[in-house]
């Protein structure tokens, strides 16, 4: 099924769905962020103030990852640098830049970067599982052929849905961390960390199954990003559980 990747038309320019559901995910992702803030008693301005430049810098870290990678075509195409209205954003860019922006803000505002990451956490999860809808409506980001019952038609062809793996993962995090994790939360960074772990495990076999993934040389530069997080999950989980028992003692 082919749906139109223009959502409506204002003053004569397109507005496109992946726009639309980048910006719905963005918005949420600030509600619920705002809600495990006040819950924490960080100051009442923080998630706007944080936002702001996440979301600038964001955008900028996926696209240039993207672009990073896929160089060999941008080189000759340096005029579709900039152009993101088709897609062409990568996820594992806009986290990376976002980590960086978070630890800048923290120092700058005095608030400890764990407050920051954990807030952030399940709305950065819902965020993604909206915003692949985008990669469907423009015909990317899915798998291999296969005859899954719930296989989509792409060009002619029935293919793994992994669009809709993601988000079914990302919204299942989602739902995790904020309405269980965040009320039974044991140390900080707890939130992040659980986000860490789980989504770069599944992204790692979500990946497997795509035709578009980036590479370096044989590896698929999400898979091996994937082992990198998980891993970085796992170690800072049991460096704050020490710190918290070091703490109890």
């Amino acid at each position: 099924m082919k749906i139109d990747p223009v959502a409506f038309t204002l003053f004569g320019i397109d507005v496109k769905w992946y726009g639309v559901l980048i910006a719905m995910g963005a918005l949420l992702a600030i509600f619920f962020a705002e809600k495990l803030a006040k819950k924490k008693g960080l100051y009442d301005e923080l998630v706007t103030d944080f936002s702001f430049f996440v979301i600038i810098f964001g955008i900028i870290g996926a696209r240039l990852y993207y672009v990073l990678f896929e160089w060999e075509y941008y080189s000759l195409h340096k005029d579709e640098i900039f152009s993101i209205r088709n897609g062409g954003l990568a996820i594992y860019g806009g986290i990376i830049a976002g980590i960086i922006v978070a630890i800048v803000f923290s120092k700058i505002k005095k608030v400890e970067f764990w407050d920051i990451a954990d807030i952030a956490a399940p709305g950065l999860a819902l965020a993604q599982g909206i915003g692949r809808w985008g990669n469907f409506i423009n015909g990317e980001a899915h798998g291999g052929v296969t005859n899954l019952p719930w296989a989509i038609l792409v060009n002619g062809q029935r293919v793994h849905p992994t669009f809709l793996y993601e988000s079914i993962l990302d919204i299942g995090i989602f739902f995790f961390l904020y309405f269980y994790l965040s009320k039974n939360q044991k140390f900080k960074g707890q939130l992040f960390t659980t986000y860490m772990i789980i989504y770069g495990i599944g992204r790692f076999f979500i990946e497997g199954l795509r035709t578009d993934s980036l590479y370096i040389g044989i590896f698929r530069v999400s898979q091996l990003v994937s082992l990198l997080m998980v891993l970085v999950g796992v170690i800072v989980t049991i460096r704050n559980k020490k710190i918290l028992k070091e703490k109890e003692d």
